[in-house]
């Protein structure tokens, strides 16, 4: 078992929007003043189901409006109890999608947001976290059947001295 139960949940929701421009990705401000990239989205919050948190998420950090999602494309676990916390991401896929690039994210953490291409999505994300990066890629140029699973232990405590182990296995 990956957590005892004593550590800070969190569930987040992610879209990956792709069309002929490429995929949409956004960089997030993190507290220290580092920047990544990733696909938008983020907390659902107590109450909330996960593609409506997902849908009020990327019209805030893109502007875009998400009419229809697909199933679960693929879920990220990642256990930290260095740091207390554990992760579960679901990502899906938007089916239809309107509106054109707006950054007004309410929490500040969204500070761009652009069209990657498919080709180009790995140099950007580079920097970004392994569980970030390695299912959105995976996902990108394999487009394996939904519902992959990826799962990650993060351990150590100030950036510098971490450690992310990936998981096999579901």
């Amino acid at each position: 078992m990956l957590d005892d139960g004593s550590l800070r949940r969190w569930e987040v929701a992610g879209g990956v929007i792709v069309d002929h421009r490429g995929v949409l990705l956004v960089a997030n401000r993190r507290r220290n003043g580092v920047v990544d990239w990733s696909t938008p989205g983020g907390v659902v919050d107590s109450g909330e189901a996960p593609l409506e948190a997902l849908s009020r998420e990327v019209r805030e950090e893109t502007g875009l409006s998400v009419l229809e999602w697909s199933e679960q494309l693929y879920e990220v676990e990642v256990v930290a109890p260095d740091l207390g916390f554990h992760l579960t991401v679901h990502a899906h896929r938007a089916q239809v999608f309107r509106g054109e690039i707006v950054v007004d994210d309410p929490d500040g953490i969204v500070v761009d947001a652009r069209w990657v291409a498919l080709t180009g999505a790995s140099a950007r994300l580079r920097g970004s976290s392994p569980w970030v990066v390695e299912p959105l890629l995976d996902y990108l140029t394999r487009q394996p059947e939904h519902d992959q699973l990826f799962r990650y232990r993060l351990l150590g405590g100030p950036r510098s001295e971490r450690r992310v182990l990936r998981l096999h296995g579901g």
